[in-house]
Protein backbone atom coordinates (compact mmCIF):
# COMPACT_ATOMS: atom_id res chain seq x y z
CA UNK A 1 0.00 0.00 0.00
CA UNK A 2 1.04 3.52 -0.52
CA UNK A 3 2.03 5.73 2.34
CA UNK A 4 -0.07 8.94 2.44
CA UNK A 5 2.74 10.88 4.16
CA UNK A 6 5.02 12.93 1.87
CA UNK A 7 8.48 11.61 1.14
CA UNK A 8 11.55 13.09 2.82
CA UNK A 9 12.57 14.97 -0.35
CA UNK A 10 9.17 16.57 -0.69
CA UNK A 11 9.12 17.70 2.93
CA UNK A 12 12.46 19.52 2.51
CA UNK A 13 11.07 21.76 -0.23
CA UNK A 14 10.17 25.24 1.03
CA UNK A 15 6.49 26.06 1.32
CA UNK A 16 4.86 28.89 -0.64
CA UNK A 17 5.58 31.45 2.08
CA UNK A 18 9.20 30.35 2.43
CA UNK A 19 9.66 30.47 -1.37
CA UNK A 20 8.44 34.06 -1.52
CA UNK A 21 10.75 34.95 1.38
CA UNK A 22 13.73 33.38 -0.43
CA UNK A 23 12.78 35.15 -3.66
CA UNK A 24 12.57 38.48 -1.82
CA UNK A 25 15.92 37.92 -0.13
CA UNK A 26 17.51 36.97 -3.45
CA UNK A 27 16.05 40.10 -5.09
CA UNK A 28 17.46 42.30 -2.29
CA UNK A 29 20.83 40.59 -2.55
CA UNK A 30 21.00 41.16 -6.30
CA UNK A 31 19.88 44.79 -5.89
CA UNK A 32 22.57 45.27 -3.24
CA UNK A 33 25.19 43.90 -5.62
CA UNK A 34 23.94 46.12 -8.44
CA UNK A 35 24.50 49.15 -6.22
CA UNK A 36 27.61 48.14 -4.26
CA UNK A 37 29.80 46.59 -6.96
CA UNK A 38 29.86 49.65 -9.27
CA UNK A 39 30.51 51.91 -6.26
CA UNK A 40 33.41 49.76 -5.03
CA UNK A 41 34.95 49.48 -8.50
CA UNK A 42 34.54 53.22 -9.12
CA UNK A 43 36.17 54.03 -5.77
CA UNK A 44 39.06 51.65 -6.54
CA UNK A 45 39.61 53.13 -10.03
CA UNK A 46 39.53 56.73 -8.75
CA UNK A 47 41.92 55.99 -5.88
CA UNK A 48 44.27 54.12 -8.24
CA UNK A 49 44.27 56.97 -10.76
CA UNK A 50 44.94 59.58 -8.06
CA UNK A 51 47.81 57.48 -6.71
CA UNK A 52 49.29 57.09 -10.20
CA UNK A 53 48.99 60.83 -10.83
CA UNK A 54 50.54 61.57 -7.45
CA UNK A 55 53.54 59.48 -8.46
CA UNK A 56 54.10 61.87 -11.37
CA UNK A 57 55.18 64.47 -8.83
CA UNK A 58 58.53 62.69 -8.57
CA UNK A 59 59.25 64.07 -12.05
CA UNK A 60 59.54 67.51 -10.47
CA UNK A 61 62.88 68.52 -9.02
CA UNK A 62 62.90 67.76 -5.28
CA UNK A 63 63.01 71.47 -4.39
CA UNK A 64 59.72 72.04 -6.27
CA UNK A 65 57.78 69.11 -4.85
CA UNK A 66 54.89 70.05 -2.55
CA UNK A 67 56.32 67.91 0.26
CA UNK A 68 59.40 70.16 0.32
CA UNK A 69 57.24 73.28 0.66
CA UNK A 70 54.55 71.98 2.98
CA UNK A 71 56.40 69.28 4.87
CA UNK A 72 53.53 66.79 4.36
CA UNK A 73 52.15 64.70 1.52
CA UNK A 74 48.77 65.86 0.24
CA UNK A 75 46.95 63.26 -1.90
CA UNK A 76 45.56 64.60 -5.15
CA UNK A 77 48.22 67.16 -6.01
CA UNK A 78 49.27 64.89 -8.88
CA UNK A 79 45.78 65.35 -10.31
CA UNK A 80 46.26 69.11 -10.26
CA UNK A 81 49.64 68.70 -11.98
CA UNK A 82 48.04 66.45 -14.63
CA UNK A 83 45.27 69.01 -15.24
CA UNK A 84 47.82 71.81 -15.60
CA UNK A 85 49.87 69.73 -18.06
CA UNK A 86 46.73 68.94 -20.09
CA UNK A 87 45.67 72.59 -20.05
CA UNK A 88 49.09 73.76 -21.27
CA UNK A 89 49.15 71.00 -23.91
CA UNK A 90 45.70 72.05 -25.14
CA UNK A 91 46.77 75.69 -25.18
CA UNK A 92 49.79 74.88 -27.32
CA UNK A 93 47.89 72.49 -29.63
CA UNK A 94 45.06 74.97 -30.23
CA UNK A 95 47.19 77.67 -31.86
CA UNK A 96 48.71 77.63 -35.37
CA UNK A 97 52.19 76.52 -34.30
CA UNK A 98 50.72 73.81 -32.06
CA UNK A 99 48.54 72.44 -34.86
CA UNK A 100 51.62 72.25 -37.06
CA UNK A 101 53.59 70.43 -34.34
CA UNK A 102 50.73 67.98 -33.75
CA UNK A 103 50.52 67.33 -37.49
CA UNK A 104 54.26 66.60 -37.66
CA UNK A 105 54.06 64.35 -34.60
CA UNK A 106 51.11 62.42 -36.05
CA UNK A 107 53.02 62.04 -39.32
CA UNK A 108 55.92 60.46 -37.43
CA UNK A 109 53.60 58.14 -35.51
CA UNK A 110 51.87 57.16 -38.74
CA UNK A 111 55.12 55.61 -40.00
CA UNK A 112 55.42 53.13 -37.12
CA UNK A 113 53.13 50.13 -37.81
CA UNK A 114 52.06 49.03 -34.30
CA UNK A 115 52.04 52.56 -32.90
CA UNK A 116 49.94 53.76 -35.86
CA UNK A 117 47.23 51.19 -35.08
CA UNK A 118 47.10 51.99 -31.36
CA UNK A 119 47.29 55.77 -31.84
CA UNK A 120 44.58 55.88 -34.49
CA UNK A 121 42.25 53.67 -32.41
CA UNK A 122 42.72 55.77 -29.27
CA UNK A 123 42.33 59.00 -31.25
CA UNK A 124 39.09 57.73 -32.82
CA UNK A 125 37.75 56.73 -29.38
CA UNK A 126 38.61 60.13 -27.93
CA UNK A 127 36.90 61.91 -30.83
CA UNK A 128 33.82 59.74 -30.31
CA UNK A 129 33.66 60.32 -26.54
CA UNK A 130 34.41 64.03 -26.72
CA UNK A 131 32.34 64.76 -29.81
CA UNK A 132 29.50 67.22 -29.40
CA UNK A 133 27.71 65.51 -32.30
CA UNK A 134 24.70 63.58 -30.96
CA UNK A 135 25.20 60.87 -33.59
CA UNK A 136 28.67 59.90 -32.33
CA UNK A 137 27.52 56.55 -30.87
CA UNK A 138 25.13 55.58 -33.66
Amino acid sequence: MSDPSPSAAESEQPTGHARSLLATLRRYLVAGHLVAVPLVITRWVVISLVQIMDRTLVLLPSAYRPEAWLGIHIPGLGVILALVVLLVTGLIAANFLGRRLVSLWEGMLDRIPLVRSIYSAVKQLMHTFLSSDSRAFR
